[in-house]
C-alpha cells in the first residue's frame, strides 16, 4: 500500500509541503570518515536524493557545494545539516540549463575548496503527459538541458581540476531501461546519463577518474508531487516488488561508496536502487 496521500505542488516543489516529509538520513546516517578531505559538487542538493547525499558526504568528511535552482528554504536546510556535521557548505542558486552556470559552479567549487574530488549530477526535471502532442517543444528542450546537457557541461569543466581517485556520479533511473510513456523526455535523458557515464568511464579511466551512475526506482522527493497527477502520487511506488516508494536516505550509501576509496575499482557501473524492479 502507498504511504503518501494524494497531493500536488507546483514545480519544482518544496520539502516542507510534502506529506509525509521524506527521510534524508538527518537522524540516522552515521559517517566513518570515508570522504575525509574531499570536496564535492552536488546539483539538485537542496532536497530529495541530493540533500541525502550532501548530508552523508558531510558526515563522511567532505565539504559540499550545494547547487539548486531557487528553492532557497530547502537549500538553507541542507546547508544547516552539512555545517552541523562540521563541514563547509556553499549554496549557489541558478539554472543548470545554462552552460555558463554549469561552468561557474565548477569554478566556485574550486575557488571555495581548492579542489573538486566528486561531481554528482543529480538535478532533474520531469512532467507527465499522456500523448506526444501534449509535450511542448520548449519542455522537451528544457528537460534535456537540465537533465543531460548540464552533465556534459559540468563534467567538461570539472575534469581538468580532478586528480586520480576523483569520482563522477550521474543520477540515472530505472526509467532508462523501463521507460514510462508519460515521462518520455525524462526517460530519454536518464538513458543518456547512463550511456554518458559508461562512455566517460572508458574515456577517463586512464586519468584515474572513476565514473558511475545510480539508477533509482520510485523515490519520494518533491519532484513527485510537483510533476505528477494527484492519484499517481497516491499510488507512487506500489508497482515495485517492495511495494513502496524509497526514501532519499536509502540512496545515500550507494553514492558514498561510489565517491569513496571503497569503490576504487568500481567504474562504468550502474547501480540499481529500485525496490526490486530490475534494470537491464
Amino acid at each position: 500500500m502507498s504511504e503518501q496521500p494524494a497531493q500536488q505542488q507546483t514545480p519544482p516543489g518544496t520539502t516542507a509541503a510534502m506529506t509525509p516529509r521524506p527521510d534524508h538520513g538527518e537522524h540516522t546516517y552515521r559517517g566513518s570518515g570515508k570522504l575525509t578531505g574531499k570536496a564535492a559538487l552536488i546539483t539538485g542538493a537542496d532536497s530529495g536524493i541530493g540533500r541525502a547525499v550532501a548530508i552523508a558526504y558531510a558526515r563522511e568528511g567532505a565539504d559540499v557545494l550545494i547547487s539548486y535552482l531557487n528553492e532557497h528554504e530547502d537549500a538553507e536546510e541542507t546547508r544547516r545539516w552539512v555545517e552541523e556535521a562540521g563541514r563547509k557548505a556553499v549554496v549557489v542558486p541558478g539554472d543548470v540549463a545554462d552552460p555558463a552556470h554549469c561552468r561557474a559552479l565548477v569554478a566556485r567549487t574550486v575557488e571555495e575548496f581548492g579542489r573538486i574530488d566528486v561531481l554528482v549530477n543529480n538535478a532533474a526535471f520531469q512532467m507527465s503527459h499522456e500523448t506526444l502532442a501534449e509535450i511542448p517543444d520548449e519542455e522537451w528542450d528544457r528537460t534535456l538541458a537540465i537533465n543531460l546537457s548540464a552533465f556534459f557541461h559540468l563534467a567538461k569543466a570539472a575534469v581538468p581540476h580532478m586528480e586520480p581517485g576523483a569520482s563522477i556520479i550521474g543520477s540515472s533511473s530505472v526509467n532508462s531501461d523501463n521507460p514510462t510513456p508519460q515521462l518520455l523526455p525524462y526517460d530519454v535523458t536518464k538513458a543518456g546519463i547512463a550511456n554518458m557515464c559508461a562512455a566517460l568511464a572508458q574515456m577517463l579511466g586512464p586519468k584515474g577518474i572513476r565514473v558511475n551512475s545510480v539508477a533509482p526506482g520510485p523515490i519520494w522527493t518533491p519532484l513527485i508531487p510537483s510533476t505528477m497527477p494527484e492519484e499517481q502520487v497516491k499510488s507512487f511506488g506500489e508497482q515495485v516488488p517492495l511495494g513502496r516508494a524509497g526514501q532519499p536516505a536509502e540512496l545515500a550509501p550507494v553514492y558514498v561508496l561510489l565517491a569513496s576509496d571503497d569503490g576504487s575499482y568500481v567504474s562504468g557501473a550502474r547501480v540499481a536502487v529500485t525496490g526490486g524492479a530490475p534494470i537491464l
